[in-house]
């Protein structure tokens, strides 16, 4: 696959961040005005139309373009020293350094490396809270982009980095309009997405107490390799499948391979329990709510001639809603159970449970397409027709706060969606010209939500 290349990006001035909970720390308000002040004209991604907004909306994304810069340099920085699980140190402190000087209320987790940042408005109002997730993935990275990863077995290959870096220009570009803002802005910078329950922790220690007024709306903005650079789409309702782990392990009585009749196979009986469980699945679920269960790993025995005593599955449970999460995981015990019992062995079966379902919100979801078309382009809004069977752990927020995960297109210009390397591949490369939309629409959710007299008449009309 031809390999997207990337011009160099200039480092945008050092200084060590403020840290510590509840340290506000100040702006440089009219060099902040200025740099955004002097942004290039609007120049669209590749193969835009004229159906971009006019007027307020429209100069979001010039404003973002004039970030993209300090975006890039951000991504790169974390790219190179990717950090896997609750504790990010070095991110951490490139977040930090990022919003340096911004006039923002900066807090850090004391569990996990999290940042939280709140900008007050000028005026009383609403909270709005906004997502980007900061922690990589155990792979050796083999894209071939020039930033790539410098650490052996771990990199940025779901686009964690992305989001980050894009979250960090938001609040600096939100920070250029605190004075038309009527309430807060909680920016959520997040470790430990994959698989390491990071937005719980996060929860946990206060997130949505940390202004006094809970937040009224939440987004989480994901970028995709295998969507078209810069379109954002979304549904209401289930987005992402919930996701428990199971773990199988069938007993019988070892023996001598040549005398199977002496022992008690527990391999045929793990075989026979993978083709039950797909059989559960088509005949207990229904196919207007459905669920995945797949058996990824089958561990037995030690040599040829040697009939082990145990057999070992592993898996995972997705589902869509909870009624049938739950069906699920009482079929898959009683199917593991009764199998091998039907051949003589018994069968303990382990569900860990994982991420719940993510449910966007019937009316802000819709809203965020909504205002996609209203401030990229209607090239750059869809309606997502289907929900998804990964899992994002965004679900504890949306739980307890209406709002929405939206997935964003960054495919590169030059591949084709439909072979472009996927999420979580050692090969994935996204197109950082991308990260302009997403920072755009980070900044939007928030006006069009604490200042709709100038915002959202614009979207309207």
């Amino acid at each position: 696959m031809p390999v997207a290349t990337f011009p160099k990006a200039q480092l945008t001035g050092e200084g060590s961040p403020r840290r510590g909970a509840g340290v506000p720390v100040r702006c440089e308000d009219r060099r902040m005005t200025a740099e955004l002040g002097n942004s290039a004209a609007n120049t669209p991604l590749s193969g835009a139309g004229n159906d971009r907004a006019t007027g307020p909306l429209a100069n979001l994304v010039s404003e973002a373009r004039a970030l993209q810069p300090r975006t890039v340099e951000l991504r790169r920085r974390i790219h190179r020293r990717p950090e896997q699980g609750l504790h990010l140190p070095a991110t951490q402190e490139a977040v930090l350094h990022a919003l340096d000087g911004l006039p923002l209320r900066v807090t850090t987790g004391s569990a996990v490396s999290s940042v939280v940042a709140v900008l007050e408005g000028a005026r009383p109002g609403p909270t709005v809270l906004l997502r980007g997730d900061m922690d990589a993935l155990p792979l050796t990275e083999d894209s071939g982009v020039e930033f790539s990863s410098e650490v052996d077995g771990s990199m940025h290959a779901c686009g964690h980095d992305l989001h980050t870096a894009m979250l960090a220009s938001a609040a600096r570009l939100l920070c250029a309009h605190r004075e038309e803002l009527a309430g807060r802005v909680v920016f959520m910078f997040q470790p430990g997405e994959e698989g390491y329950h990071g937005a719980r922790y996060m929860l946990e220690e206060g997130l949505l107490e940390v202004t006094g007024t809970p937040p009224e709306k939440a987004l989480a903005l994901h970028v995709t390799s295998t969507a078209p650079s810069g379109v954002v789409t979304s549904r209401p309702g289930p987005i992402m499948a919930s996701s428990d782990v199971l773990r199988v392990t069938i007993t019988g009585r070892g023996g001598h391979g040549a005398m199977p009749h002496d022992a008690v196979d527990p391999i045929p009986v793990a075989a026979a329990v993978v083709s039950s469980l797909q059989a559960m699945v088509t005949r207990r679920v229904s196919v207007l709510d459905p669920a995945v269960v797949t058996v990824a790993r089958i561990s037995a025995g030690t040599t040829s001639n040697i009939i082990p005593e145990t057999a070992h599955l592993e898996g995972t449970i997705r589902a869509l809603s909870e009624h049938t999460r739950s069906l699920v995981r009482t079929e898959v015990r009683r199917v593991c159970e009764h199998v091998a019992a039907a051949h003589g062995c018994t069968a303990e079966v382990e569900i860990e449970s994982g991420y719940p379902v993510t449910v966007n919100d019937d009316v802000v979801a819709p809203g965020v397409v909504e205002l996609a078309a209203a401030v990229l382009g209607t090239k750059y809004a869809e309606p997502m027709p289907n929900p998804m069977m990964g899992a994002e752990d965004f679900s504890y927020v949306l739980q307890q706060v209406p709002g929405a995960m939206a997935f964003l297109g960054a495919c590169p210009p030059d591949t084709s969606p439909d072979v472009a390397p996927a999420n979580h591949s050692n090969r994935v490369v996204f197109d950082e010209e991308a990260m302009v939309h997403g920072v755009a629409m980070y900044a939007a959710f928030a006006l069009d939500a604490l200042a709709p007299e100038r915002y959202r008449a614009a979207a309207i009309s």
